[in-house]
């Protein structure tokens, strides 16, 4: 086990969540996989044993900070450490400003934005013992481009992209290393059903000039595979000096400007 990194990923039930936990189970690491959508989550490490891939997963919402301390106690007892952590778990609210009530604005920072502060606390509280670690945020390339009819998604992802930033300066002096991956458009069920309320696969690629996008100049959208291997990379110690960065990984849908 000491060469074998523990890792905890949440939002593991679907999406770049689930391909995460998989890629790392996949290179013989011990992968915790926590999502709020329990059956889902059962299902998937269903399948994933058929496969003879072998995850561990926990029911947990990481609104929940007793839930979150509970979960993360868990698995530093029987493992005696964590080594890294992905912040993958997040949600889409799409509607302009006027129209946003107070409580979807309050759940997307609280999923978004708050549940990455509560995993990210309790887990770096082990990780100082070690004086070691990972923690990776999925943030969006959202985060430093406006966009309409997404504020609440763009400031939630905005606000996690700046906590990681801080939370890396902290930590450093721990030999604790903090980044983020920002993905653009990408094959998700989230995804999905974002152009479902309105748009295409074609037109994100070409861009939409009424909504002021650019589309993508790679001219396709991202595979959750292409999300993982950034942050693979990044846990890796092939990435042993870098903390506090943004990778962004969006086809050069944001003309570099992050």
């Amino acid at each position: 086990m000491d060469n074998q990194k523990i890792a905890i990923v949440s939002g593991a039930a679907q999406g770049m969540g689930y391909e995460v936990m998989r890629a790392l189970a996949c290179e013989g690491h011990i992968v915790i996989g926590i999502d709020k959508q329990e059956e889902k989550l059962q299902i998937v490490k269903s399948d994933l044993q058929k496969k003879g891939i072998e995850v561990e997963t926990f029911y947990a919402d990481v609104t929940d900070s007793l839930g979150i301390e509970t979960v993360v106690d868990y698995v530093e007892k029987k493992y005696k450490k964590i080594d890294v952590l992905v912040n993958v778990a997040g949600v889409l609210s799409v509607g302009e400003i006027t129209a946003i009530d107070e409580h979807e604005w309050e759940r997307t920072f609280a999923i978004n934005t708050t549940g990455v502060f509560n995993l990210s606390k309790a887990v770096c509280k082990r990780m100082k013992e070690k004086q070691a670690g990972v923690i990776i945020t999925v943030s969006s390339n959202a985060a430093t481009v406006p966009r309409t009819s997404m504020a609440a998604y763009c400031s939630s992802k905005a606000a996690s992209l700046m906590f990681t930033k801080c939370l890396g300066l902290e930590m450093a002096k721990y030999n604790i290393r903090c980044n983020i991956v920002s993905p653009g458009a990408t094959d998700t069920e989230m995804q999905k059903a974002f152009w479902e309320s309105g748009g295409s696969i074609e037109q994100g690629i070409r861009g939409m000039p009424e909504e002021y996008r650019v589309g993508i100049p790679l001219r396709k959208i991202a595979n959750t595979s292409d999300i993982a291997d950034a942050i693979l990379f990044l846990i890796s110690d092939r990435a042993h000096h870098i903390t506090m960065n943004n990778i962004v990984v969006d086809g050069g849908a944001t003309l570099g400007v992050q």
